[in-house]
């Protein structure tokens, strides 16, 4: 993991990027709510725990805690009395639907920008990088149906693909391990951003050029000191691109490794587009499934024209690349543009020199495997759009504009990529209307929590179901759908707690009849072990459609119950 860290001179530490390598699949595809899997997580720990600590500690260098924050719930004094509790809460029962302004979730958000308007908020960013074949599913691929491991060189159970599945440390529960991949990567960050000293001092600058990968000649240097100019390829995916891979199997017989193919699959892909001969040879040994590059209808099936950017910060160059790089190829990559950087810039840079991949940077093309990670043709290797010699150019372009960085010359912007925008089709049906039975209000409570109810932290969970509307009528950017509050006894008043950023806090949007106007929202809390004895709620925010088109917003909440 490299960070930066980013300190103002009159209010210190503001934030901080790092860039570590692992897919953001601690979700898997079973999943239907929306998240920030491992990396959001991780986020979240970090922002967390400097807002914790600035309010509790007031910030300092010197300052080492590497605990996940318990949350704004800790700095509200405890209530320890059981039965005083649930008379209290027993005085609070679920409030109707009601009208809500726009901004009305913004506000009651735990990390509300509205209620710290007079300081800077802490951003920390946890960036991908060259992630192409590392998985946070660090126990192994296992088969379903057995439970052992998976056949090692092809990923299958069986012989077929579908059964072969990575585990999470916190296997079987998904939410689990992407906590705890998350709080590992913010453990590590945190160590970082405490011990950072190297102050980054020089340049700021930058170069970006677009590079038609489809017919791009490469030189390559031999073993004899002699060099050979090879071609790149227009796009195509292999057989085992269809095999997914041990975070997201695919389906069928494909698998991974196949360097063959099978001729009942070229006869769908001819239905497609047969690619030619020398499409065919410039791509060995990969085997063909879809000939992307090369199918046009109803408009280009991949990218040619890709955006290359090198970013400079003093001693640090970061390069931003369409793709995910393997380990490898990602260190090969790194490994030229230093050597570039030192060989043009010998006088200016003659000390420590930082170089970072920022993966899946200004477009996507898939996968960039080394040439002989290609050869293989497991799933990276056979979504390695343009031929195995596809890493060798971003490494001959990448040290080109390493060098006209270095030398401040300028570079030829190249071949614009098409605008696609005004083509784009969309089977997504807008939101027609909203309604509720007659008499209810969107908003109300259609299942509360139970009289008396009192839960424990770190084992029960409450849910509580309301009227609602379709989440696509305002996203409520920079706010929540779903909150938990906790009362304050002193000033009587419900302070936010939890919200949708919280992993242990889930909103769950449905309509119980297909081709009905009317939907309702399921909100669940799993009490963390973290939370605070008290007097808790749920609130939901959302927004609902009339019939011709005008949005109104609306919120609700449950009756009290006590949490222990």
């Amino acid at each position: 993991m490299t960070l930066l860290k980013f300190v103002d001179d009159q209010w210190g530490p503001v934030g901080s990027f790092n860039w570590f390598a692992t897919h953001g699949t601690s979700m898997s595809r079973t999943n239907s709510l929306i998240s920030g899997d491992n990396k959001g997580a991780a986020a979240r720990f970090m922002e967390d725990w400097f807002e914790q600590n600035t309010a509790e500690n007031s910030y300092s260098e010197e300052f080492i805690s590497d605990e996940i924050p318990r949350r704004v719930s800790s700095i509200i004094e405890d209530q320890d009395n059981h039965d005083e509790l649930l008379e209290l809460a027993s005085y609070f029962k679920s409030q109707p639907g009601r009208p809500a302004t726009r901004i009305s979730s913004s506000a009651r958000r735990v990390r509300s920008a509205l209620r710290k308007a007079d300081m800077p908020g802490f951003v920390s960013a946890f960036c991908q990088t060259n992630c192409g074949d590392v998985s946070p599913n660090v126990l192994g691929a296992f088969c379903l149906d057995t439970g052992l491991p998976c056949d090692f060189n092809h990923s299958t159970c069986g012989g077929r693909n579908e059964m072969c599945y990575g585990r999470g440390p916190g296997y079987p529960d998904e939410f689990e391990s992407t906590n705890i991949i998350g709080e590992r990567q913010f453990k590590m960050a945190l160590d970082l951003f405490n011990k950072a000293s190297e102050q980054l001092q020089g340049k700021v600058d930058y170069r970006h050029v677009y590079v038609d990968f489809s017919q791009l000649n490469v030189t390559l240097l031999k073993e004899d000191g002699n060099s050979e100019v090879v071609k790149t390829c227009p796009a195509a995916m292999g057989f085992a691109f269809a095999a997914g891979t041990t975070d997201g199997p695919g389906a069928f017989d494909f698998t991974q490794g196949d360097d063959k193919g099978n001729p009942f699959w070229r006869l769908v892909r001819n239905v497609l587009k047969t690619p030619d001969k020398k499409q065919i040879d410039c791509h060995y040994p990969k085997p063909i499934l879809l000939d992307t590059g090369e199918m046009t209808k109803p408009y280009e099936w991949a990218p040619s024209i890709l955006s290359l950017q090198i970013l400079r910060i003093g001693q640090l160059f970061i390069l931003s690349v369409p793709g995910e790089f393997t380990t490898m190829a990602g260190r090969r990559l790194r490994d030229a543009v230093k050597t570039q950087l030192k060989i043009s810039g010998n006088k200016e840079l003659n000390g420590e020199i930082h170089v970072v991949i920022a993966g899946l940077a200004n477009g996507y093309s898939q996968y960039v495997s080394t040439f002989e990670e290609y050869q293989v043709q497991r799933y990276e290797g056979a979504s390695t759009l343009f031929g195995p010699h596809t890493l060798s150019g971003y490494i001959q372009e990448f040290k080109k504009l390493s060098k006209s960085l270095i030398l401040d010359v300028p570079v030829q912007p190249g071949p614009q990529p098409p605008d696609l925008l005004d083509k784009q089709l969309s089977f997504l049906t807008p939101v027609m209307m909203d309604t509720t039975p007659d008499g209810d209000s969107f908003g109300d409570v259609i299942s509360d929590v139970p009289k008396n109810l009192s839960l424990k932290r770190g084992n029960d969970q409450v849910t509580v179901v309301f009227r609602s509307a379709c989440p696509r009528n305002d996203l409520l950017t920079e706010g929540t759908f779903a909150l938990v509050e906790r009362l304050e006894q002193k000033e009587k008043t419900w302070t936010p707690v939890y919200d949708d950023d919280d992993l242990c806090l889930r909103f769950k949007w449905s309509r119980p009849k297909r081709l009905s106007f009317r939907s309702q929202a399921t909100v669940e809390w799993r009490i963390p072990e973290s939370a605070s004895p008290g007097v808790y709620r749920i609130t939901h925010f959302g927004a609902a459609k009339k019939l011709f088109g005008s949005v109104h917003h609306f919120t609700g909440s449950s009756s009290a119950f006590v949490v222990t």
